[in-house]
């Protein structure tokens, strides 16, 4: 299974508290959140306001994507929305 996260922007979604980002697996392009709460949790939010989410999912956007990876292969490339139980505890 070849996964690969594009570049794109994340982008906050108020209707369930998330940020979203995509993932391509397989060339197909599978969509990916966290929620805010995890990020609030592990990454060391600065504000809680969608900008402060957005920088705060920027700045450890690789050890979001090397979870969301996990979570994407084992469920063989089924949308993941990953919350702060997916994290360990404490901030990252």
């Amino acid at each position: 299974m070849n996964i690969h996260f594009p570049a794109d922007a994340p982008a906050y979604r108020d209707a369930n508290l998330t940020v979203v980002f995509a993932a391509l697996v397989d060339g197909e392009r599978i969509p990916c959140a966290i929620s805010v709460e995890a990020l609030e949790d592990h990454f060391g939010v600065e504000s809680c306001d969608s900008s402060g989410w957005i920088r705060a999912f920027d700045a450890a956007r690789p050890k979001i994507e090397a979870v969301a990876r996990e979570h994407l292969s084992i469920s063989q490339g089924a949308p993941v929305l990953l919350k702060s139980g997916h994290f360990p505890p404490g901030a990252a």
